[in-house]
């Protein structure tokens, strides 16, 4: 298999310390360059409402990767799946994509919302979101997966680690 390497371009900062399955949604997050990229790497990014974010799940250990099929959540009531077929995070390459609302850009940090993952998360990309690349034609997915995503998107707590 090819060996790839990827560098970050940036960190994400934000109040979430700790995976959860749910109440990620209202968080705002930074997303502060990598010192070597220049600052207008960044220029016109704020003039889209939205941005996909590529980013990688670095909490994961190589011994919790999931490779083939499993229960989404652990939970018996869902069907067994392949790794690809769901969007967790212990995945091969522990690569995330998340589409979130661009806030603002501040010089080197652009600030959005609705972005899971962790205070510390390297992010690998930012890509601007572009109608003409959205799905054409309609969404098919199983009924197990908007069960799974029901509170996903909730308000997150102030800071839901002080819960834990």
């Amino acid at each position: 298999m090819l060996d790839i390497h990827i560098s970050p371009i940036a960190i994400v900062f934000n109040t979430r310390l700790t995976p959860t399955d749910e109440a990620w949604g209202g968080l705002v997050s930074e997303i502060r360059l990598d010192p070597t990229l220049p600052e207008e790497s960044l220029a016109g990014l704020d003039s889209f409402s939205h941005a996909e974010i590529i980013f990688q799940f670095h909490l994961v250990g190589e011994k919790d990767i999931v490779t083939g099929a499993r229960r989404p959540r652990e939970n018996p009531h869902w069907p067994e799946v392949g790794i690809f077929a769901q969007r967790g995070r212990l995945r091969p390459n522990r690569l995330g994509l998340t589409v979130v609302r661009i806030l603002r850009r501040e010089g080197r940090s652009l600030f959005v919302e609705g972005l899971d993952a962790l205070n510390g998360t390297p992010v690998l990309d930012i890509k601007p979101v572009m109608q003409e690349f959205l799905p054409q034609g309609r969404l098919r997915q199983p009924d197990w997966s908007h069960e799974i995503m029901k509170a996903y998107w909730n308000p997150h707590k102030e800071n839901p680690d002080d819960n834990q």
